[in-house]
């Protein structure tokens, strides 16, 4: 299992990935669960990367075809071939069954036109009943369908509740597995505290999420080295993942 910190700016790189980040994840905390940074702040998060590290970049929850290309575009003026990239997208800014898949789609299509050519992973909220977007389940089989290359399941709404009070381990584990079983990479976040972490140690993901357990002062504060390597810890050991870009 490797671990993602979210970063909101350059001068947060260097703790993540002294404390032990395998990738380095670019979002602004304060637009959301997915909030997306300025291109001038991606730009200088991944020029703070050192050589190889993946980069994440969060999306936000585009609204249309279009803003989906647009939210990629961004992207095009990354160096090509840093490191993995992957970019996560949200769909609580649509609603139905063939619009949620006409997004998706989209975003598959605009990875494999980008210089980068970014892996696209679509989220999940455990809390959608509140948050929106389709259930864990449903956005399985969209991302597989679609061709996109691995699942998050999050939670939308930060109200101080985690994962695990949305989801129990148990059904976590079969929602893994079921990401698994369709090929996609299986990735898991949502408010998780230390001991949240330390929970999801004996689970098959492949990744899990973090920013407010890796700061000082929440996830609206400073990434800090010392947080990010008990983090690392509480996961256990480095597992290869199930899938990964090529």
């Amino acid at each position: 299992m490797r671990l993602l910190v979210s970063v909101r700016s350059a001068a947060e790189v260097d703790a993540a990935v002294a404390g032990g980040a395998e990738i380095v994840d670019a979002k602004e905390p304060s637009l959301g669960s997915l909030g997306a940074v300025s291109p001038a702040v991606l730009r200088a998060i991944a020029g703070a990367l050192p050589p190889g590290t993946p980069l994440s970049v969060a999306l936000g929850d585009p609204a249309d075809a279009r803003a989906v290309a647009q939210a990629v575009a961004a992207l095009d003026g990354l160096v090509p071939g840093a490191g993995e990239t992957f970019v996560k997208l949200g769909l609580t800014s649509v609603d139905g069954n063939d619009r949620t898949e006409e997004l998706v789609t989209a975003a598959v299509a605009a990875a494999s036109r980008s210089p980068i050519l970014p892996a696209v992973i679509v989220v999940a909220y455990a809390d959608h009943a509140m948050a929106g977007g389709p259930s864990a389940d449903r956005v399985i089989e969209l991302a597989a369908r679609a061709g996109a290359w691995g699942v998050l399941l999050d939670t939308g709404i930060k109200d101080g509740r985690d994962l695990f009070d949305h989801i129990d381990p148990s059904a976590l584990r079969r929602w893994i597995q079921a990401a698994h079983r369709s090929g996609l990479l299986a990735a898991v976040a949502g408010s998780l505290t230390e001991e949240g972490v330390r929970r999801l140690a004996d689970q098959p993901a492949d990744v899990v999420g973090v920013r407010g357990a890796a700061c000082s002062g929440g996830r609206e504060g400073v990434v800090v080295e010392e947080r990010v390597r008990r983090l690392r810890l509480a996961i256990g050991p480095v597992r290869p993942p199930a899938v990964s870009p090529t």
